[in-house]
């Protein structure tokens, strides 16, 4: 008879108990039984002409066409674990059998599949969900309801080695679960659903504590007419939940970071008196570098005029009144400019034998560290220097110095200002319009507004800008920042982070690849400034925008039906501070009639307004104009009137971006 022989007649298949078909030979269901069809999900009817594939699980797609292709066209028979629908919410699992026959009426060749008996060996059943559980790293376990009973299947190696036995109780696995976790894996093995949610659980393992494990339930049902089992599907995600937590950590601590160095030269360059660029330097250098204590010296007539705060060990009349070619650290550098950093007394002792502190470190406890750094660059005239003690030893990295060393060129230039009282306004002048570049006059679906007020101390210049320009594809881009500052050097920084942002822009067309590029330019250069800064993207037919952050604050969604948003872009820190620093973006639709309100920090925070304030104040006056009817002119207006109206101190500028 072969693999052609005649069938007596069709029916006589049909009439099986087994599910069983006759199919084209491109798969199409000439005719089935019952058993077939409940195993389908379906009824007869309603698989009649349809492909044998198509009414299948989507994953099942390709080994259905591979085995109907084979017994068609090799005439041999051919055999396939496969995954049916099933009549209720569990799958069913089948080993199906295919074979050419010949349909005894017309003579038509035919491919008859029909389900195998596989209760001696449904462990054969589990081939196909092992192999993949291995591929995707994962682990696969089977619960059988009525002997309560957990068996461990397969999959990764790690994850079978998480498990004592093969085989174990459902108490005993609810047992190693964490008590707060318990009622959800009974729900898991317990749930009527085809597929359960993804559940976290803790789990204790013998050899290496407490494992976070991620597992989903499925029921399945181990051939037609077999027992219903439900598998789990196992991810050990403690590894990725510790490289989770550790990046937070470490993005939190870049983001206190990038606070404290923002308000660290925000406050120096806003002192306007020696006094306050002391008190600045006194009340925050020592926690900003992680030290205990620190001091300032000035210089006065060629001597020392030194102020510390009260976490110096030394006393501060042991470098009081030292002349500036002393054998001692601290003149040293005032008159090189050459930084020192000493991780402990012993260093000090080697290179300054015969300096200022040697006396008192009899005084101290080991592992005494100190930083100098001077308040001017190498070769500049001398103006000072600062000083941070720590009270073990310490030896300073190079991202540390060379902030350092920026933040003591910050204040230096804060005290030239003080000092010189320069007006400098003709170039003030300048500066202020190259800061404030003129918007483009129509952009098709937009309407684009900015304002810029600078700090109502020192010259009408300050450091923060804004800026809007189309891109060669067609988008808009549209950026405000803030340079620390508010004098002609601040301009100056702020017009060449501008600048170079205007012409990566022309080549990279992603804000963070922007940013990312122009942080590089930056640190190459060893600007002196820093600057913190929001980059948008925006597609004017769809309303998609694109942005990111370079520790700016949040931008404000506000709507026609006058409510708002705050929405915190993800990105990176500051420009021009940290090598290889990476930043991220994220897309979202501005709705038309909605508008986008970017604005730096001194509009939202003030000497009694806090961020959070400052941001809910701007969002619900953004949100009122809107449904007032405003354009974004008065919308922009409407803000900055407000952030004048409550004594603002900084630089402010905003920019607005509304739909039509």
């Amino acid at each position: 008879m072969g693999s052609e022989r005649r069938m007596h007649a069709s029916d006589e298949i049909l009439q099986m108990a087994t599910p069983s078909a006759l199919l084209t030979l491109d798969g199409a269901i000439r005719s089935l039984n019952a058993a077939m069809a409940r195993t389908l999900g379906r009824s007869v009817e309603q698989c009649v002409g349809r492909g044998f594939g198509d009414l299948l699980p989507a994953s099942q797609l390709t080994a259905v066409e591979s085995l109907v292709a084979h017994a068609a066209t090799t005439k041999t028979v051919a055999m396939r674990v496969l995954e049916f629908p099933g009549p209720g919410a569990a799958s069913v699992v089948c080993l199906v059998e295919a074979r050419r026959v010949n349909d005894p009426v017309g003579g038509e060749p035919l491919v008859w599949v029909h389900s195998l008996d596989a209760g001696n060996d449904q462990g054969g059943l589990l081939i196909p969900f092992r192999l993949a559980a291995k591929a995707a790293n994962l682990g696969l376990c089977m619960y059988s309801p009525q002997e309560r009973e957990l068996e461990w299947l397969g999959g990764a190696p790690a994850l079978a080695a998480l498990f004592p036995k093969a085989a174990m109780s459902l108490s005993e696995v609810v047992r190693r679960v964490h008590p707060d976790d318990r009622g959800a894996v009974r729900r898991l093995v317990r749930s009527t659903a085809a597929r359960s949610p993804w559940i976290r659980l803790r789990f204790l393992t013998e050899r290496d504590g407490w494992h976070l494990l991620v597992c989903r339930a499925r029921r399945i049902i181990l051939g037609s007419g077999g027992p219903e089992r439900v598998f789990g599907v196992i991810r050990d995600d403690t590894e990725r939940e510790a490289r989770r937590r550790g990046a937070l950590v470490a993005l939190r601590s870049a983001r206190q970071r990038a606070d404290e160095i923002a308000a660290f030269s925000s406050a120096v360059m806003t002192a306007v008196t020696e006094q306050e660029v002391q008190q600045v330097v006194l009340t925050r250098l020592a926690a900003t570098f992680g030290g205990t204590g620190a001091a300032l010296a000035f210089t006065t007539k060629g001597r020392l005029r030194v102020s510390s705060d009260a976490g110096i060990p030394i006393p501060v009349a042991a470098l009081h009144g030292l002349p500036l070619d002393a054998p001692s650290a601290l003149p040293y550098v005032i008159r090189t400019g050459e930084p020192q950093f000493i991780p402990n007394q012993e260093e000090y002792i080697r290179r300054w034998p015969h300096g200022a502190m040697v006396p008192y470190f009899d005084q101290l406890d080991s592992g005494y560290a100190i930083s100098i750094t001077s308040l001017s660059p190498i070769c500049d005239q001398p103006l000072g220097a600062w000083l941070v003690t720590y009270d073990s030893e310490h030896h300073s990295p190079p991202d540390e110095r060379a902030l350092m060393g920026t933040l003591a060129d910050l204040a230096g230039q804060a005290l030239k200002r003080v000092r010189l009282q320069e007006a400098r306004v003709e170039l003030a002048t300048a500066l202020q319009q190259t800061m404030l570049p003129t918007l483009p006059g129509h952009l098709p679906g937009l309407e684009v507004a900015a304002r810029y007020r600078p700090s109502r101390d020192g010259l009408d210049i300050g450091g923060d800008w804004y800026d809007a320009f189309v891109m060669p594809d067609g988008a808009i881009a549209l950026e405000i920042g803030d340079t620390q500052g508010h004098d002609v050097d601040a301009a100056a920084a702020m017009g060449q982070v501008r600048a170079s942002m205007r012409a990566i822009a022309a080549h990279e067309p992603d804000p963070a690849t922007v940013l990312t590029r122009t942080n590089e330019l930056l640190v190459t250069m060893d600007a002196a400034r820093f600057s913190s800064c929001t980059m948008l993207h925006i597609d004017p037919d769809d309303g998609q925008v694109t942005g990111a952050s370079a520790g700016h604050v949040p931008l404000l969604y506000a709507r026609e039906d006058g409510s708002h948003s705050i929405r915190e872009l993800p990105g990176g820190p500051v420009l021009g501070v940290l090598p290889d620093a990476d930043y991220s973006e994220e897309t979202f639709t501005l709705d038309k009639d909605a508008a986008l309100v970017m604005v730096t920090d001194g509009v939202v925070e003030g000497p009694g307004l806090t961020l959070d304030a400052g941001l809910e104040r701007a969002g619900t006056l953004a949100g009122a104009a809107l449904h007032d009817g405003l354009n974004a002119e008065e919308t922009a207006d409407r803000i900055l009137d407000a952030a004048v109206a409550v004594d603002h101190l900084d630089d402010v500028a905003v920019l607005v971006i509304r739909r039509t």
